[in-house]
């Protein structure tokens, strides 16, 4: 249902407008509510319909407090999780911690991941599209088999 890339404005006050093409469907799927929270492995947000957040959340309530990266990861997502709820004219407010962590001024990219999206600063966007074009990761670390199962 998400896909494709736009670009998009993060005002003064760290709002951002949803492109038009998508604001129907996602009043259908989720009254647009969303949650948005960091990326616990890039310098962006992720943002969820709320229907969505909440197949990550039971995900994430499976997880060990006693492991210490599933710890993490839930400290990271779960702490960092903001409601946002698009206005009439198809916006959203990002919470300032959220905006900091991922550099968001001016400029931005909303981009489509199927269940959510990604919200970049244009420039740190420009050099990650340019860096996964190049490279691709050489190893994978070890992770626990919990977390290499967690399709987030």
């Amino acid at each position: 249902m998400l896909r494709g890339v736009s670009a998009i404005s993060v005002d003064k006050k760290g709002r951002l407008a949803l492109p038009t093409r998508y604001r129907d469907g996602l009043i259908n799927h989720c009254d647009g509510q969303f949650v948005c929270t960091i990326d616990h492995q890039l310098p962006c947000l992720a943002l969820y319909p709320v229907p969505e957040w909440e197949v990550i959340e039971d995900k994430l309530a499976q997880l060990s407090s006693f492991q210490p990266a599933e710890r993490r990861l839930q400290r990271l997502l779960l702490g960092h999780a903001f409601d946002c709820e698009m206005d009439s004219q198809g916006r959203l407010l990002l919470s300032a911690a959220l905006r900091q962590y991922a550099g968001l001024e001016g400029k931005a990219m909303l981009v489509g991941q199927l269940n959510k999206f990604e919200i970049w600063d244009e420039q740190t966007w420009q050099a990650q599209i340019r860096q996964d074009m190049d490279t691709q990761a050489e190893s994978t670390p070890m992770i626990s088999e919990r977390l290499a199962n967690l399709s987030l």
